[in-house]
């Protein structure tokens, strides 16, 4: 579960016969008005350099503070200037990263060993007291970390050497190690973070980070201007350009129409509306890559109409999948079996085909419904779905749920509100008050899927309806305690089996990653590993 991350939708599925292993090469696919459609990890390499290139963001970030990026927009700036413990590769797989190495010596214990050869963007070298700082960010109340929970069950963050990092668990934790290579194993210089205090991450402020781009400037409203970073310790990732500038462009149409005309020579999420208009314009390529996410309808009162499990059910069965799949994703994509995508199985790859693809594809039966609601006695009851023009897709979703509930007996209620209190829902328990579902697009970091799994036991962040299962939880902490990939994405299952039985989400549909590469451009990853990956550095000239 996550943020507004709606605006492009999820990957590799299995009804599009995709496999994790197909996506890390290429794969041919077919869409819902019957064309045809490759997912690839990247794109043909750079030729050549490039002074400057312009990136089009769907929104400005709301920050640039590692520990509260919790959208698409500030991490996809992020991911080329801070860089985390571990790093999650385009082929969706984790490798070192600030961290030469790891070890657990017990279940409870995790100790990193810290490259030697690394500097901030000011040029000073990084050290364990940076990354005990960093880390440690997440865990204080003032800083209001969403990712505060996956730190749950640490006891301590320790600096056991000048290069080393130990953190004590309460309890074994797998899924803590993995998310080092997400927003939680971000590391920052804490002179920074003392120096900067509640302007660190605003336009006010600064970042200074390790990554192969260094923040500029920002202008507020208007753009954020990247510099490359020469002394970069990954020789491998130097930036193939000198500068990278992000512009924000709300309005889909304008968004496309930048990219035709080059005012913008690339975007991540291309506005699913324009996917033909773009793809024939000879004016760029649109390019698919692996995803881990799924369009889902999030539950955020359980004490109204949705708390009854028949009701959730019977709006479910009255989805009509895949026309919501033609109208708001381009007919790229399928309907979603589950609550976590297939493109989130990329663990233990071996055990997808078993524990994913056999999943029945979900139901379309509004007579079934209609009696469901009816026996719940629920008839003419409202339900509150929060839409917003911050992606035409939010929109159009939400007119098939209402579309949906009607049929079946159901007052659904459409509350438009603007982008930035669609995005509020998500991160603030109070912008939720009077709403009884929200349209989300639940996503991995990671390539382990129970991640997304965490995201719906009790008390997490992510759990946005406060949703509570006492088998589901005890699920969780055996698969959280599981170091066997194999074993866990078995335990995962479980999970993924209550979840369908219980529909505290309700899945929607998954599609593609999709980026716009405009003719003079080339290189970027094209899946959901930009959010960490440094995809800029990889960006060059096409010619």
């Amino acid at each position: 579960m996550r943020t507004p991350r709606i605006i492009t939708l999820l990957a590799c599925t299995a009804a599009l016969a995709a496999t994790t292993s197909a996506c890390s090469g290429a794969s041919t696919h077919q869409s819902a008005d019957g064309g045809g459609y490759q997912v690839t990890a990247t794109s043909p390499p750079a030729q050549g350099p490039l002074d400057s290139f312009t990136w089009s963001l769907y929104a400005e970030p709301y920050t640039l503070d590692y520990a509260l990026a919790y959208d698409y927009p500030p991490n996809t700036v992020l991911a080329n200037v801070c860089e985390q413990l571990l790093r999650v590769t385009p082929d969706m797989k984790i490798e070192p990263g600030l961290a030469v190495e790891y070890a657990q010596p017990d279940p409870r214990t995790l100790v990193y060993t810290l490259r030697s050869d690394v500097r901030f963007h000011d040029g000073t070298t990084m050290t364990a007291d940076d990354v005990v700082a960093s880390l440690g960010r997440h865990t204080d109340p003032e800083t209001g970390s969403p990712w505060g929970s996956a730190f749950k069950n640490v006891t301590a963050i320790e600096k056991t050497g000048p290069l080393e990092v130990t953190l004590r668990l309460s309890r074994p934790d797998v899924l803590l190690n993995e998310l080092m290579a997400a927003s939680p194993g971000t590391i920052e210089s804490a002179a920074t973070l003392a120096e900067a205090g509640k302007d660190y991450g605003t336009p006010k402020g600064t970042v200074n980070c390790t990554g192969p781009f260094a923040l500029d400037r920002w202008t507020q409203g208007e753009s954020i201007t990247l510099k490359k970073n020469a002394a970069y310790w990954d020789r491998s990732l130097i930036p193939q350009s000198d500068q990278v500038k992000f512009t924000f462009i709300e309005d889909a149409a304008a968004r496309s129409n930048a990219f035709l005309s080059g005012t913008a020579d690339g975007g991540y999420m291309v506005p699913s509306a324009s996917l033909a208009r773009l793809r024939a314009s000879g004016k760029g390529s649109v390019l698919f890559g692996p995803n881990s996410a799924a369009s889902n309808l999030a539950v955020l009162d359980f004490h109204g109409p949705l708390g009854d499990l028949e009701v959730r059910r019977a709006l479910s069965m009255a989805l009509d999948r895949k026309n919501i799949v033609k109208a708001a994703a381009g007919g790229i994509g399928v309907p979603a079996k589950a609550p976590a995508a297939r493109g989130a199985w990329a663990l233990a790859p071996e055990k997808t085909a078993a524990l994913y693809d056999t999943l029945p594809e979900p139901a379309y039966d509004v007579e079934a419904a209609k009696k469901l609601v009816q026996e719940a006695g629920a008839t003419g009851r409202t339900v509150t779905l929060a839409t917003s023009t911050l992606a035409p897709e939010i929109s159009v979703v939400a007119n098939a749920v209402q579309a949906a509930g009607r049929q079946i007996g159901l007052d659904v209620q459409l509350k438009a509100v603007a982008p930035e209190a669609y995005s509020s829902i998500f991160v603030d328990p109070n912008a939720r008050a009077g709403l009884d579902l929200v349209i989300t697009n639940g996503y991995d970091n990671t390539p382990d899927p129970l991640e997304f799994y965490q995201y719906l036991r009790t008390g997490d962040f992510g759990n946005y309806g406060n949703w509570t299962n006492t088998e589901y939880d005890a699920v969780f902490d055996r698969a959280n305690a599981e170091p066997d990939p194999a074993v866990r994405a078995e335990r995962t299952a479980e999970l993924q089996r209550i979840a369908l039985r219980e529909l505290p989400v309700i899945p929607v549909y998954e599609a593609p990653y999709s980026v716009f590469l405009g003719n003079r451009v080339t290189g970027a990853p094209t899946g959901i590993a930009q959010l960490y990956y440094p995809w800029a550095a990889k960006i060059g000239a096409a010619k």
